[in-house]
């Protein structure tokens, strides 16, 4: 059975991101809070090399580089370390950070754990997009019901065109 945290544990459209440091996939350390001022996409994913996580990480990287957007960072975050990131995002041409969360500690103050994922005790990412405002608070915020939903990207890239 997987068990995905009540969505009362997630953070919330108003709330503060909670702010991290964590491994890029080239092992450079990347800080949210070095984008104040700029908006932040955090595409939460559960597994690289999965067929969900891939749309998602390709549907994203490719809207963002067809849109005009220049305010706009995105960080891809999942539990899988910097090799597996890096070779996920070499092969799907990634132009974006993935990073890894390895201590599951950004998924747990995110709210956003998926349990069992796989085998049993095995604990990933619960696929979520949450879009962090130039301030630092979360303005927009999706997740799964389950991990084989993908994120409505239209609505997501409307929000970020309003």
């Amino acid at each position: 059975m997987s068990l995905i945290q009540s969505t009362s544990d997630m953070v919330q459209i108003g709330d503060m991101a909670p702010d991290f440091t964590l491994k890029a996939q080239d092992k450079s350390e990347v800080t949210l809070s070095s984008f104040a001022g700029r908006r932040v996409i955090l595409s939460f994913y559960p597994a690289a090399f999965t067929g969900v996580c891939q749309n998602q990480a390709c549907s994203i990287n490719n809207q963002i580089k067809a849109s005009s957007f220049t305010d706009v960072a995105v960080l891809g975050i999942s539990v899988d370390s910097p090799f597996a990131n890096n070779a996920f995002r070499d092969a799907n041409g990634i132009d974006y950070p993935l990073l890894s969360d390895v201590h599951r500690e950004v998924i747990k103050s995110y709210g956003v754990t998926f349990e069992n994922f796989a085998i049993d005790g095995y604990t990933v990412a619960q696929r979520s997009v949450f879009v962090v405002e130039s301030d630092g608070t979360i303005g927009y915020a999706w997740h799964a019901e389950n991990p084989g939903i993908e994120p409505n990207y239209d609505e997501l890239f409307s929000y970020l065109n309003s």
